[in-house]
């Protein structure tokens, strides 16, 4: 078969295929396939956002362990680390997103080749955008009908805990849209996930 063929990821390909995938970005986040400028400036900096917020999780939650071991203990960091555990989970989600490293289960796909393997993640995008959308949608409200709750320690509106997902569950949408437009111009799984699959 030749090197272009469709491929999946399997057996550590996919982490390989991202590691040894080369961008502008050197070696401070890892290399994503190629898009749009402001898509590209729109996932670097989710990115850096999801650094951020990781950095801060480790610093305050360590900080924290620290001071019990002197029988001390700051309530507002276990609260604040739950709320940015929930932004980073969703925001992380749309950095997998981005790249095509969301968890799959391949076993049906896997057996389809050329225009067959484009509709099958053709629908595969589609079924991902409808349940985002309704993620969004859902998230929204929620977010709308907890503003008046406030976080125990924190005292600020819940809604800025539940907007994570919402936000989050946009940004998958947008890279899975992204995705789908590129199966629908004839783009192969290598040229839209720069051989990572």
């Amino acid at each position: 078969m030749s090197d272009d063929r469709e491929r999946s990821p399997g057996a550590g390909q996919h982490a390989r295929a991202l590691g040894d995938a080369r961008g502008r970005r050197g070696d401070l986040l890892p290399s994503a396939p190629g898009a749009p400028p402001l898509l590209t400036a729109l996932g670097d900096a989710t990115e850096w956002f999801v650094v951020a917020i990781g950095a801060s999780m480790i610093v305050l939650v360590f900080c924290n362990v620290i001071l019990h071991v002197f029988g001390r203990d700051l309530a507002w960091v276990t609260e604040l680390a739950e709320l940015m555990m929930v932004w980073v989970t969703f925001l992380g989600g749309a950095c997998a997103t981005r790249r095509g490293a969301q968890m799959t289960i391949t076993e049906f796909i896997d057996k389809t080749r050329g225009g067959a393997r484009r509709w099958a993640d053709a629908a595969v995008d589609l079924f991902g955008i409808a349940v985002l959308g309704s993620l969004v949608w859902h998230g929204v409200n929620l977010v709308i009908a907890s503003w008046g709750n406030e976080l125990t320690v924190l005292q600020i509106p819940m809604s800025f805990q539940y907007l994570g997902m919402p936000l989050g569950c946009l940004l998958m949408l947008v890279w899975l849209v992204w995705d789908l437009w590129r199966i629908a111009r004839g783009d192969s799984r290598d040229a839209r996930w720069g051989g990572a699959h």
